[in-house]
């Protein structure tokens, strides 16, 4: 999947299939993002390498959270490992930080069909409920190595 994403980004004439392809990508990885009974402490490794970028895992979910919020219309949050550094980035619909060469270690969904029925127009509520109990900090913390 990410070898045909690649092959279509940039180029208008594949957009079809870069949007399917990103999306499957991008809804396959949130659903990996998240676990049950998540949330909490992140394993040492990644708490260290959050702390090392943001000062603490607070100020991290902090950005975490005020990036998905402000995401403008449909579209994904990410922490990301860019060269050796955690960020935080956004994208609007389909697009991934894989195509800007940064490593996505999980996201939040913020196309309202993610939060809608459950929280209408709150997605604040919604990104810091999935933050605060399903975020899976193991998940990210496999994905930056």
């Amino acid at each position: 999947m990410e070898k045909i994403i690649a092959a279509a980004a940039g180029q208008p004439e594949k957009s079809a299939i870069f949007n399917n392809a990103a999306q499957i990508w991008n809804h396959t990885f949130y659903w990996q993002s998240m676990r049950a009974k998540g949330g909490g402490e992140p394993p040492g490794a990644l708490k260290q390498k959050m702390e090392e970028s943001f000062g603490s895992v607070d100020a991290c979910k902090k950005e975490l959270a005020a990036t998905a919020v402000s995401q403008f219309g449909s579209g994904w949050a990410w922490l990301v490992l860019d060269g050796d550094k955690l960020k935080v980035v956004k994208t609007a619909n389909a697009e991934v930080p894989l195509t800007t060469g940064m490593k996505p270690l999980l996201t939040v969904d913020v196309w309202e069909h993610a939060y809608y029925l459950d929280y209408q127009n709150r997605r604040g509520d919604y990104v810091n409920a999935v933050l605060d109990k399903l975020i899976n900090w193991e998940f990210a913390l496999q994905n930056a190595s």
